[in-house]
């Protein structure tokens, strides 16, 4: 490992790796390196031979409509680091003051994040995680009626399966026991020690939606009553959604290898971002009932039957986990490519050549969320077996962007 510089908040300079790879402007040459996955591996073994360089491609669906582009030249800087020293943090959800709740991977708690003056406040501890590999507590989202239900819904690895639940979250209660017994309204997600899935979100139509790893068994993604694999839709109780495609099932697209970035565009789109193998890591523009094409395909191709990606990496340069909307473009968080990659959007295409923003100066980036207009919060994976953590490490981070 080199160092790398990462800036923080106040006089506090901290050296860390440098990273050797230049970014071209005008064509982002990529190096396939070994599995994409986060956590280092296709399969626990790693990820087979050395796949051939190649170039940051977009390869858009044909036939959408044109829409205003937005600028190619984009920004994101970082103007402050909210709070630090977080244990191996997944899961981000903004309550409605403009505070955060963070998640535990591997410690399985929930904590609140003033975002003002960075001061941490555990919530309480999840009953039933069983953190292993990949697997633990991980993605956190807020009932779309939270207001009135204080409810906070979680997606977790058990012992037997990863599920999702929820619980009521009362602050009148003392720090630690602020949580409710979790009601599982989801179980039977196919669990691994990788390729666990683990993103969850409301929709703008107050559904809501997982993105599933297929476990490391490859065949589960292309099996539509399999739920590995998977974007999946329900209602807040866990039903299948109305109008989903497949009858009774709450499957809305599958073909996926390991979803972990959700997020809706201004038009109420859904984009997905995905883990590859030892070829091209994804992001993908989702629509209900289309197949993917994993394990079949990786990346674009000419197969029919199968959704080309909106954009493609070569897996060192992302191993794309959370991303995020905002000022026109999609944000992706890369832990292996240990930057923040900017994707501008005409419709459901790429507009532009995506853009790479502080690589390597704060390591594995895990989770993205909007703040609202030109901000983003910004997490980042160093303390999670992965990463090489140092002083301070792990953060949240104010982004500014453009």
């Amino acid at each position: 490992m080199t160092s790398r510089t990462r800036r923080v908040e106040g006089t506090m300079i901290v050296q860390r790796r440098a990273v050797t790879a230049v970014l071209a402007a005008a064509a982002l040459l990529l190096t396939a390196g070994c599995s994409s996955d986060d956590e280092g591996g296709g399969s626990p073994g790693g990820g087979g031979d050395t796949p051939p360089s190649s170039t940051a491609a977009q390869s858009p669906p044909p036939g959408q409509a044109a829409e205003e582009t937005p600028p190619a030249k984009g920004s994101a800087e970082v103007v402050r680091t909210v709070t630090e020293d977080l244990d191996s943090p997944w899961g981000l959800a903004a309550l409605p003051d403009g505070d955060l709740l963070v998640s535990s991977r591997d410690g399985g708690t929930i904590t609140r994040v003033d975002t003002e003056t960075g001061r941490k406040t555990e919530l309480g501890e999840v009953p039933g995680v069983s953190p292993a590999g990949e697997g633990g507590l991980m993605g956190l989202a807020l009932s779309p009626d939270y207001a009135s239900d204080r409810m906070v819904y979680a997606y977790f690895t058990s012992a037997s399966d990863n599920r999702i639940v929820r619980m009521l979250y009362d602050e009148q209660k003392p720090s630690g026991e602020q949580l409710g017994a979790p009601d599982t309204i989801f179980r039977g997600i196919p669990k691994g020690f990788i390729h666990n899935g683990g993103r969850i979100a409301f929709g703008p139509d107050k559904m809501l939606y997982a993105g599933t790893g297929e476990s490391g068994e490859e065949g589960l993604s292309q099996d539509r009553e399999s739920l590995g694999g998977k974007i999946l839709r329900m209602t807040p109780e866990g039903e299948p959604a109305p109008g989903n495609p497949f009858p009774d099932s709450p499957v809305y697209s599958y073909g996926h290898r390991n979803v972990q970035g959700l997020a809706w565009d201004d038009k109420q789109r859904l984009f997905a971002a995905e883990f590859g193998q030892d070829t091209w890591d994804e992001l993908n523009a989702i629509k209900p009932g289309d197949n993917y094409g994993w394990p079949e395909v990786e990346g674009t191709s000419d197969e029919a039957g199968f959704r080309n990606p909106l954009a493609q990496w070569a897996t060192d340069e992302a191993s794309p986990s959370g991303i995020a909307y905002a000022e026109g473009s999609l944000w992706m968080a890369g832990l292996g490519g240990q930057r923040l990659w900017r994707i501008p959007l005409n419709g459901t295409e790429a507009s532009a050549d995506p853009q790479a923003f502080l690589e390597g100066e704060y390591g594995r980036l895990r989770t993205v969320v909007s703040a609202g207009g030109n901000k983003l919060w910004l997490v980042t994976s160093e303390t999670d077996g992965r990463g090489s953590p140092e002083g301070g490490d792990d953060r949240i981070l104010e982004v500014e962007v453009s």
